[in-house]
Parts: structure tokens; sequence; C-alpha cells
């Protein structure tokens, strides 16, 4: 059987790599950018160094900075009408996993119209939008080379899966050094959340040899690295490690699809607001432990692969040592159990139901080596007050 994979068309990776931004640009022809972003890139000064790059080349662009952490429809719509607004004939996206899937979602309805619910899956986007230059500044999300896009509908508090080529950036800047600021909470929580993609592609039922080399490498890269730039950020090695594991992982998921923890994931992101590389860390353990019985040779892959079991070991070792090694990677790098963040347990429980639901119709369970019932989902959600 064959597999699609689906890149961007143009691919930078290294410092300074967000330096050709022009020149992309120009080669595409295009001249009218609208860099899409958060306050806090402006406030870092790194969309006005995105300015000064275009300026030397004659380029002027303006900033939409509106975007907010999780990207919702009214968000989008701010976005869509800066763009109906100006003459604007690209788009670069400026940021970690939000801005950058909040410019996919602006690109596709500033060129076509309707509302953001018409482009959910299972619909997929063929069409082309505004296109889109991808700058990553975390090692995390990967979206620079993803073709998905998740966008909240605040209504209904639904995290709504938009997929298809039509979200693909066309060209994807990888530039560590823009990372070297990022601090250790977003730092640990984006580079679990793109262990977590790697992970989760290699598992996936989706899985090909082309995922799997990627996704091993993502491994190799990003688990020796993620406890050295949380506890020193200015770690330029462990930093462009940790990058390029984000976008090799980014390449992997997208090609082999998310499982059963970006299900989970996701209606606790939509009901409690908890930043999504952050509610992924939470599962990421307990998941883990439930989903080997049924893939305990890959598991024990992705244990080889991390640095935390030997070719000697057997996989029912390995695996052992994969548990032991996320759960200690979450107490290291602190992150906090539903309760420590702030959520209420009583109302936690009472969106049991509601929760294994959405996380089931997101359909990336199916894609797990065990597929739960709606009562392991649960039971599973429960695991995180144990």
């Amino acid at each position: 059987m064959s597999t699609q994979i689906i890149l961007p068309r143009m691919l930078q990776v290294g410092e300074n790599a967000s330096h050709a931004t022009p020149t992309i640009l120009a080669s595409l022809g295009c001249r009218r950018p609208l860099i899409i972003t958060d306050k806090m890139m402006v406030q870092l000064g790194y969309a006005a160094n995105v300015q000064a790059v275009l300026a030397e080349q004659g380029m002027q662009a303006d900033i939409f900075d509106d975007t907010v952490p999780e990207p919702t429809v009214a968000s989008i719509q701010a976005g869509v009408t800066k763009i109906s607004e100006g003459d604007y004939d690209s788009i670069i996206a400026l940021g970690g996993g939000s801005p950058i899937d909040s410019a996919k979602a602006i690109s596709i309805l500033g060129k076509f119209g309707g509302e953001m619910r018409d482009y959910k899956f299972p619909r997929v986007v063929t069409e082309s939008g505004l296109p889109i230059v991808a700058i990553p500044t975390t090692a995390g999300t990967g979206s620079e080379v993803t073709k998905v896009t998740i966008i909240t509908d605040e209504t209904t508090d639904e995290k709504m899966l938009c997929m298809g080529v039509g979200f693909m950036p066309i060209a994807a800047l990888v530039d560590f050094s823009l990372t070297l600021s990022v601090p250790a909470r977003t730092t640990a929580d984006t580079g679990i959340d793109a262990l977590t993609h790697a992970m989760e592609a290699y598992v996936s039922k989706k899985a090909s040899l082309y995922s799997d080399t990627q996704a091993l490498e993502a491994m190799r890269l990003i688990a020796p690295n993620l406890r050295r730039v949380y506890h020193d950020g200015a770690d330029k090695e462990a930093r462009e490690a940790m990058m390029l594991g984000s976008t090799l992982a980014g390449i992997a998921f997208s090609n082999a699809s998310v499982a059963l923890v970006h299900g989970m994931s996701r209606p606790i992101g939509a009901a409690f607001h908890v930043p999504h590389g952050l509610s992924n860390a939470m599962l990421l353990p307990a998941v883990t432990e439930y989903s080997i019985p049924a893939a305990s040779e890959r598991y024990a892959d992705c244990a080889r692969a991390m640095g935390v079991a030997s070719q000697q070991d057997s996989d029912e070792a390995a695996n052992a040592k994969l548990v032991a090694e996320l759960k200690a990677l979450n107490e290291e790098l602190k992150v906090p159990t539903p309760e420590e963040f702030g959520i209420d347990k009583e109302h936690f429980m009472s969106l049991l139901d509601t929760m294994a639901e959405q996380a089931l119709a997101s359909g990336s369970p199916n894609n797990n080596p065990r597929v739960p019932s709606a009562e392991e989902v649960i039971e599973l959600y429960k695991e995180l007050w144990a």
C-alpha cells in the first residue's frame, strides 16, 4: 500500500532561517504580506524583526496580533476582517501553534468566505487559500508542517478539527534562535506536545515506513534535550535539537495522524481552557500505560529511541522504563495535575460523559493501538485525579 506525503513546498531549517522570508515571498510573486502573530511576539520585538528584514528588500508588512492561545471562531473572524480590509496577497504566520493555526483558518476564510464550521472535518479542504509562510517560535506543535488546524467554537466549547492540503503552509522557516526566549513553562508544555506527536504517530494504525522514520528521529532528538532546554533556555545545541525534533514530529503525525492522547486532550482544553500541550502532558503517562498491551513492540521502540531503554532490554522491561520516564518527566517539568491547574473536581466529573463522547467523535482514538470504549475513556479521565 502506498502512502501520500504532504509537506510545505519549501522547508528552511537552522539558525536565522527566518531571514529567508523576503526571498521566499518574492519567489511566490508576493509583495504584500500580513503578519499574523500574537501580542507577545510584538512585545519581544520578533514581529518588528520580520518587518525589518522585509523592509531591506523593499517589502512592507502590516501586523495582526489579536490571535488567542486556543483560537476561537471570533478571533479568526477578526483576522478575516483584517484580510478583507487590506490588499494582502500572502500571510506570514509568526509564533507558536496558535498564531500558525489561526493563520491557516484566516487564509482559507479570507479567500473563500463562509464560516469556520463549514470547513470542519469530515470535509477535507483542498482549496488553496492565501499562501502562508510559517515561522514557528516554539518547539512543540509542528503546525508549520501539518495540514490541520483546530478552532474552538466558543458557543458550544467544541474544538473543531479542520484538515486538508489547503491548510498546509507553502513554506516553513524553522529557526531555533527564535525559541531562546521561550519561558520554561511553555518550553515544557510544547516539548511534551512534540514528544506526544512523535509517539502517537509511531503507534498509530495509520503509521507507515515514512512516518516511522520521522517519528523515531524526532524522539531521539526531543527526549535527551527536553530537560536541558527546560532548565537552561539559552542552551543553543539543545534548542536546535528540540526545534528540528518538533518539526519532524509534526511531519510524522501529519502523515500518520495522532491517537488517543489527542482525542482526550481536546475536550479538556475546550472545557477548562488548559493549553493543548499541557493537557497532552497530563494524559500521556496514563494513556501510554493503557495502550501498551496492544502494541508492546512499538512502545518498546519508543523507549529505545528516547534512550530510556537499551537494545538488550526485553519489550516488557523497555515499556516499564517508558512509563516510569513519562511520569518522571512530568514531575521534573512540573506538569500540574488537573487539580493543581485549578480545575474543580466536581465540575470535571460532571462532564465525563460529554468529554468521552467528544473524544471518540474526533476520530483520533480509532488510530490508537487499543481503541477504548466510552467507559474506558471515562476511567482514563478519572485516573488524572488518582
